[in-house]
């Protein structure tokens, strides 16, 4: 009886052990199903990557961009809140070229565990602006077909990532930059109708050449390239001396910059009796609030366009 009892309590101890390895089984299967259909963890620096890259991974992805509306990214120092994102993202995409300066040991560091790429140092090199010191323009945003090659790196990279979505990904992304040649031509048409002696931009810090490089239009910003460059008084009174010689007819803050200095260069014109205006209000570094239109990358744009169009075709006095 004893033994009896003893192989039985063996049989019945092996049957729960078998159940439990099935059960155990089944659960890692489960587990392993719904990693496969959790959404690609995507986190972008500026929301000029982010927003079209939602659009492009479509419900395959969640994309988290760092830098809000009103953030400069030149100055922008990452929170600890900012490391654990990045830390546990799939994919970290930045700009690059220098725009994100601060955090650049940041991403060297994630480079040895992490898929990171810099977008905007994808592009043809020769195609970059560079300023008076051989530093490069970062704002390639600004130059339509610069910015569909660079998120054109980002996709690939994505396809890489996922190669059972590429096709999808690929999809989205020709119906997306459809959209952006479609603004491309429409801004062309709209920029080429101001009178050329009327093409100056002038704006709080230099973050549109390539945006006057597109349209044919002399872009004068009173800080360089970073917002760290300082503004000095010569730089307000030589731009209130080409305003005045021009007669341009207004100059434009950013959304990202403090406005002190262009409204130094308003009260200064005024005093050579140029009635200059504000011509509204751009976005440079940072987009619009989400939910917004201009908290898309193609109505940020638009958005700057018909600003620019609007304040450099109103009447001078």
């Amino acid at each position: 009886m004893k033994k009896r009892k003893t192989g039985f309590s063996l049989f019945i101890l092996g049957l729960a052990i078998i159940v439990s390895l099935m059960g155990c089984a089944s659960s890692e299967t489960q587990t392993n199903e719904e990693s496969t259909n959790e959404a690609i963890q995507i986190v972008t620096t500026i929301a000029q990557i982010g927003q079209p890259m939602q659009i492009i991974g479509g419900d395959r992805v969640e994309v988290i961009s760092l830098m809000g509306p009103g953030v400069d990214p030149h100055l922008y120092q990452a929170t600890q809140g900012d490391i654990s994102k990045l830390q546990n993202a799939d994919m970290i995409l930045y700009s690059g070229l220098n725009l994100e300066g601060r955090m650049g040991e940041i991403f060297e560091k994630l480079k040895e565990s992490k898929r990171i790429l810099a977008i905007g140092e994808s592009v043809d090199k020769d195609r970059l602006l560079k300023d008076a010191g051989g530093a490069i323009d970062p704002h390639i945003w600004f130059d339509l077909d610069l910015w569909k090659d660079a998120l054109e790196s980002a996709t690939e990279e994505l396809k890489q990532y996922s190669p059972e979505d590429a096709d999808y990904f690929e999809q989205n992304k020709q119906t997306y930059f459809t959209k952006i040649d479609e603004l491309k031509a429409e801004a062309i048409s709209k920029m080429s109708s101001i009178p050329k002696e009327q093409r100056v931009l002038v704006t709080a810090h230099d973050a549109f050449g390539y945006f006057g490089r597109m349209y044919d239009i002399e872009v004068v910003g009173l800080q360089g390239l970073s917002t760290e460059d300082e503004v000095g008084l010569s730089d307000i009174q030589s731009t209130v001396d080409l305003l005045f010689e021009k007669k341009v007819p207004s100059v434009f803050v950013e959304s990202s910059i403090n406005q002190n200095s262009i409204k130094a260069v308003i009260e200064g014109a005024a005093k050579k009796g140029l009635d200059v205006k504000l011509g509204g209000e751009l976005f440079s570094d940072a987009m619009g609030k989400a939910g917004t239109e201009e908290g898309t990358y193609l109505g940020m744009y638009r958005h700057n366009v018909n600003t620019v169009y609007d304040g450099l075709t109103r009447s001078v006095k």
